[in-house]
């Protein structure tokens, strides 16, 4: 099981990533643009993932995976059971959802350096 301090640890590294609380919930950001909210009581997590993937995700692990909330299925997102997830999975999930949001340079320089790993 992961919580919120393994999200912070994996994202708070993620060049031009920033932390906000934002309505009780720890964010994180590029900017303006949110790429992981974590749930108040720090069950479930937020990230930005490919619309016309999220429903293929969720279909194939439900217990892991949720579709977003109703107000936010316009949006490249989808949420995860922090309980069911490992460090793993959760650094891939947390890194993939920075890279739908940084410029694919910035992506490239991080993920070619030695802090990538």
């Amino acid at each position: 099981m992961v919580t919120v301090d393994d999200v912070r640890r994996i994202a708070s590294v993620l060049p031009r990533t920033e932390e906000r609380l934002v309505r009780d919930r720890v964010t994180f950001r590029i900017g303006r643009i949110v790429y992981l909210a974590v749930s108040a009581d720090e069950t479930l997590m937020g990230f930005a993932f490919p619309k016309e993937e999220r429903a293929a995700l969720v279909t194939a692990d439900p217990v892991r995976f949720l579709m977003p909330r109703p107000s936010d299925e316009r949006y490249n997102w989808v949420r995860a059971r922090l309980a069911e997830l490992d460090e793993t999975e959760l650094r891939e999930l947390v890194v993939d959802a920075w890279r739908m949001c940084v410029p694919k340079k910035v992506a490239a320089g991080y993920l070619d350096s030695p802090s990538a790993t």
